[in-house]
């Protein structure tokens, strides 16, 4: 089974942050840029939480907030989930899917190293189960000479 470590070093490592005091507006405008769907928010070097499209939706627009005006502090996910680089692919799933979120932040000595998501889990399950059945179809193949 694949670690984390294995899975961000196949992928790109930025992790993009924003401050607690920036706006949602601010927030949202780099998420776009970047093509991403969520955000560490960083309080100097300490993670404060992460920020995400579904706070956003649940937190501005439901609530009738205006995204200029408001501090990411007041809409982030302050608990925050996280695993070390150690950890498999499928401990991330776990993780993720019990705790329902999409975006999974990979801390290493109490900084954060990568951000993994849903899709790059499922990718990376994918491509386990694919090499698995090769190697499995290869077995049976050269079984019956």
């Amino acid at each position: 089974m694949r670690t984390v470590k294995q899975l961000l070093d196949n992928k790109d490592r930025d992790v993009w942050t924003i401050s607690p005091d920036s706006s949602v507006y601010d927030a949202l405008r780099l998420m776009a840029d970047k093509n991403i769907g969520a955000l560490i928010v960083m309080d100097g070097d300490r993670m404060a939480g992460i920020f995400s499209e579904r706070d956003y939706a649940r937190k501005v627009v439901l609530e009738g907030k205006f995204s200029r005006e408001t501090p990411v502090k007041e809409i982030m996910t302050s608990e925050v989930y996280s695993v070390t680089p150690d950890r498999t692919i499928k401990d991330c799933m776990a993780v993720m899917t019990r705790g329902r979120f999409r975006h999974l932040p990979v801390t290493q000595d109490e900084k954060v190293v990568g951000v993994v998501s849903i899709g790059d889990v499922v990718k990376a399950l994918l491509s386990e189960q694919d090499y698995l059945i090769a190697q499995l179809e290869n077995f049976i193949a050269g079984g019956r000479g």
